[in-house]
């Protein structure tokens, strides 16, 4: 694991969270990018999800979805009480996070944001989420997510 190490694994690291990282290459730039990651590693996509930085009610929350659909805002906004979601600007994201697109981590932010996991993730052994740069995914339990991030659950996929 020599080089690979990036906020996110330290946070796992520290706190003895049970975890894998999997290198891959991807260009960041490829359509359908998370599909491609789920490829890479010869996992099911609705394994892998993908965290996007959103603003709901003008305050930075974070909705991590199945890479198999989109985010569906208007739930968003319902799981965190507000009234209207919309994706936040890509340097918006990328300065509150830390982390640059295609390699924002849930974990191990710059600044700790609001975070709501859609509910599909409850019923899988494991799930994939970005480490922190692009090219490495994390593999962990999604009750350890949700245990690190204080993240609500709840329906946030459209496909």
């Amino acid at each position: 694991m020599a080089g690979q190490g990036t906020p996110a694994t330290a946070l796992l690291v520290k706190r003895g969270i049970a975890h894998r990282t999997h290198p891959y290459r991807v260009s960041p730039d490829a359509p359908n990018y998370g599909a491609l990651v789920a490829v890479a590693l010869g996992v099911a996509p609705e394994r892998v999800f993908k965290s996007l930085v959103t603003e709901v009610d003008g305050g930075l929350t974070v909705a991590v979805v199945p890479v198999t659909g989109e985010v569906d805002l208007k739930a968003l906004a319902a799981a965190v009480g507000g009234k209207r979601a919309t994706l936040a600007e890509r340097a918006v994201a990328e300065r509150a996070t830390g982390y640059v697109r295609g390699g924002i981590s849930p974990l191990g932010q710059r600044r700790r944001l609001p975070t709501v996991l859609d509910e599909s993730a409850l019923d899988l052994p494991t799930i994939y989420v970005s480490a922190g740069r692009r090219g490495l995914q994390l593999e962990l339990a999604a009750a350890d997510l949700v245990a690190l991030t204080d993240a609500r659950t709840a329906p946030l996929q459209t496909r």
